[in-house]
Formats: C-alpha cells, sequence, structure tokens
C-alpha cells in the first residue's frame, strides 16, 4: 500500500509531507530513558505509544481497565510513574502520579482525579519530566 502511495504521481507531494510530519512528531514525542534506572523502557512486545482510550470519561482511584491504561501509560511516557506500574488498577501509585502531574499543570486541581480538564492537559502536556519521580513519597 505505501509503494502504491508513493508511486503514484498526485500523492507524491502529500506523502512527502507526511512523512516530514512523522519525524518531527516522533522526534520531539515523550519517551523513556533506556538508561534511567528508575524509570526502564517498557518491557518487550510493549509500546510506549498510548492507544488503550481515547474518551474524557473521568477516572478515578479504584477504577479499573483501558482508561487507566491510558492514564498509566501517559504519566509513564512523561517519567510520573515507572513502566512497572502499567497493571490497568487505579491503585495508589496512580493516584499520586496523577496528583504531580495536576501539581505540575497549573490550573488543575491536584485531587487525583482524572476529569476532562486533566485528560486534556495529558494529552497536550509538554515535554516531561527530566527524572522520573521516586515512589514512595520522601
Amino acid at each position: 500500500m505505501i509503494r502504491k502511495m508513493l508511486s503514484s504521481p498526485g500523492t507524491a507531494g502529500t506523502t512527502a509531507l507526511a512523512a516530514v510530519a512523522l519525524s518531527i512528531a516522533l522526534a520531539v514525542a515523550p519517551t523513556a530513558s533506556a538508561d534511567d534506572a528508575h524509570n526502564p523502557p517498557p518491557p518487550p512486545g510493549s509500546s510506549p505509544v498510548c492507544v488503550f482510550y481515547d474518551g474524557d470519561e473521568p477516572t478515578v482511584y479504584g477504577d479499573r481497565g483501558d482508561r487507566v491504561s491510558e492514564v498509566q501509560c501517559i504519566l509513564a511516557n512523561r517519567h510520573y510513574l515507572p513502566w512497572s506500574a502499567l497493571d490497568g488498577r487505579f491503585g495508589p501509585q496512580t493516584f499520586l502520579a496523577v496528583q504531580r502531574f495536576q501539581a505540575d499543570h497549573p490550573p488543575l486541581a491536584a485531587d487525583g482525579m482524572v476529569t476532562a480538564a486533566t485528560w486534556s492537559a495529558l494529552w497536550h502536556a509538554g515535554p516531561s519530566r527530566t527524572a522520573p519521580l521516586p515512589y514512595p513519597p520522601r
């Protein structure tokens, strides 16, 4: 399919533009550092691309499932949560990571609840922390 698109004269400019946009997006996307002992890369077979959920339903302590997995994946990409904490359960470690993210992104209230405003901030936040936060808190 890609070969066919590249050989079509009508789509050559569009395809080149898409390739440039993709390379820029990959260059600026937040990723986990393999050198970071506190936040090792995702396990083999997984991906730092978060594709579990794309809505904005409230997600709170005690929830389980795709919404929680999405929150955890985004927080791990931004170094608020270690990759090992991705389990699809909104427990104490995820709650603390959400609160820290919210505190770093005013005007969000650091209440640990992932509302529509927090979802938006998670998806649109700038660069990630340079180092993961310790857990448990000190």
